[in-house]
């Protein structure tokens, strides 16, 4: 396999997670509506699987968002049985090559490399052509090293 073109990082991410959530198009659709009415960017998101329904939806946005979330999420919380959970201070780390769709092992070799450091994974989301995972801060700098040597 040859190397990877690009890996891009990014820091001072938040992650938010709302549990117990309606198992509806309209419900995600009203959500992010209400959040980009806030002027928040979302990058990265994960549906989890319907539990009857309801159904779990984690995202991520800048820290610097992180006043702006908490409003929203508490009027939410008030609202309804969703809970809320956030974390900040984390970090991303995107692996981006076009030949991706046609290059088997490349999963296989950035998990690999995180799992021989112990990386606390926060989520990730993956494409035809890129992987993004956000980790911790703590383990930004030997996730991306290990991720690096990996594919080179």
């Amino acid at each position: 396999m040859a190397a990877i073109q690009k890996i891009n990082t990014s820091s001072e991410i938040t992650l938010v997670t709302l549990q117990n959530c309606p198992a509806d198009p309209s419900f995600l659709a009203d959500t992010f509506v209400k959040i980009a009415d806030l002027g928040i960017n979302v990058d990265m998101i994960s549906l989890s699987p319907n539990h009857g329904c309801c159904t779990a939806i984690s995202f991520t946005i800048s820290d610097d968002d992180l006043g702006k979330i908490l409003k929203f999420t508490s009027a939410l919380q008030e609202k309804s049985s969703i809970k809320t959970i956030i974390s900040s201070g984390n970090c991303k780390i995107n692996v981006y090559d076009a030949n991706m769709v046609h290059t088997p092992g490349v999963a296989a070799k950035v998990f690999s490399a995180v799992a021989t450091v112990n990386t606390d994974i926060r989520i990730v989301t993956t494409s035809d052509v890129d992987i993004s995972m956000l980790v911790t801060e703590a383990d930004f700098g030997t996730t991306l090293e290990a991720v690096q040597k990996s594919l080179q």
